[in-house]
């Protein structure tokens, strides 16, 4: 069975990426759109245009893996770049679940937990629930 580390960053890359990249045309990307080492052993994923199809893509020091997710039926909520605006490009494992699941994750707010490494800042207690992919 194959599992994540908690510490696992996963990347997505904004709006459409061709579905026909395999391994190293997906690799290309994770540099070009996303800006990061797709050897780093973190998760990337991209989307097609019709927004249901996945692919994941990730090193593990020993090759790459390449999943593929194709939906039967419906689309994926999959965030589109906004102009003048940089997206954010990561999301936890558990708001790739519940991508996976078919949640609109534009559509969800994160509530207000304490959170050990921001309370050093003064103005997290002034902070309003977020979107999570705003």
């Amino acid at each position: 069975m194959l599992t994540f580390s908690p510490t696992m960053r996963v990347f997505f890359a904004p709006g459409a990426t061709d579905m026909r990249k395999a391994f190293d045309g997906l690799a290309a990307a994770t540099k070009q759109i996303i800006g990061q080492d797709p050897l780093s052993g973190h998760l990337f994923i991209f989307c097609n245009r019709r927004r249901d199809r996945l692919k994941m893509i990730f090193w593990d020091r020993s090759g790459y893996w390449l999943f593929a997710k194709r939906l039967e039926k419906g689309t994926f909520a999959w965030p589109e770049p906004r102009q003048g605006k940089t997206p954010k490009l990561e999301m936890s494992l558990g708001e790739l679940s519940l991508l996976l699941g078919g949640i609109d994750l534009a559509q969800t707010r994160r509530r207000r937990w304490l959170d050990y490494a921001a309370r050093s800042t003064p103005a997290v207690e002034n902070e309003q629930e977020t979107s999570v992919l705003s």
